[in-house]
């Protein structure tokens, strides 16, 4: 992958820093893994198994997942596992490729590159798409520095104008928390009503909206890829009435949740 040019990296629509809901779990699917899914812990305990092999994981935990694997995880629900994932293709023939698993101990910069990532999908970025493979290469660059044991280099970024997209962040990690708008402008540091206009500026969305549109982004994602059932989907991401909850996902994409699964 070292070699492989930006351009060959092919990105996937499946990414997200999330919060793992208390009854989350990873499925082994009896079809294995399709492209690369780069898989990084922030916090919590759990347990990964790769091609049946057990890993305890936790803060700092980085997997990169191949074309092949067969994959399956499980959490403690008292200490959630926060995650990134992002998958992706390679559309080059690769040689030089990460180790399947390692735990960063120094994950400064390696966070501040996931986080940019995930930040420029979050509204319609201006070539998100070309800056997102340039990172992602960046990404891979770290892992390999990681395998061979080298530094990293550190750098800091503070910018008091990426609060409202800390908050946006925030909601795509807790999609199942029903938020209250004045908490999350007491997030940003912003009274309701401000916060209410500069998100839906800055998002591009209203924060209700925002708020619905990432609870089925997620549903989305655990339907297709951690191979939960319906109920235990709508049970996850908190809604009391499954019915509901079908009608909602269907007015967002078109598709019962059954459809999609």
């Amino acid at each position: 992958m070292l070699h492989a040019a930006p351009d060959a990296f092919e990105l996937k629509t499946a990414l997200a820093k999330i919060v793992c809901e208390p009854g989350w779990k990873w499925q082994k699917r009896e079809k294995p893994l399709a492209n690369y899914d780069l898989f990084y812990v922030w916090s919590g305990e759990g347990e990964v198994f790769l091609n049946d092999q057990p890993y305890a994981v936790g803060k700092g935990s980085c997997f990169l997942f191949r074309p092949g694997d067969h994959t399956s995880a499980t959490h403690n629900p008292q200490k959630p596992l926060v995650l990134t994932y992002i998958h992706f293709d390679v559309t080059e023939p690769v040689t030089l490729i990460p180790q399947p698993y390692r735990v960063l101990t120094d994950p400064f910069e390696f966070e501040q590159l996931l986080s940019r990532y995930v930040r420029l999908f979050l509204v319609e970025t201006f070539a998100a798409e070309e800056e997102a493979r340039l990172i992602l290469k960046q990404l891979v660059i770290q892992l390999l520095r990681h395998d061979r044991d080298e530094p990293i280099e550190r750098k800091a970024s503070n910018q008091l104008t990426e609060s409202i997209h800390e908050v946006a962040n925030y909601i795509r990690q807790h999609p199942g928390i029903p938020h209250r708008v004045d908490d999350l402008a007491a997030r940003a540091g912003l009274s309701p009503r401000y916060f209410s206009i500069k998100f839906k500026e800055l998002i591009g969305s209203s924060v209700q909206t925002y708020m619905i549109r990432t609870r089925i982004e997620r549903a989305q994602y655990l339907l297709i890829h951690a191979g939960m059932n319906v109920t235990e989907v709508a049970d996850a991401l908190g809604y009391r009435d499954i019915f509901f909850f079908s009608r909602q996902f269907k007015q967002y994409t078109g598709k019962s949740p059954s459809e999609i699964r």
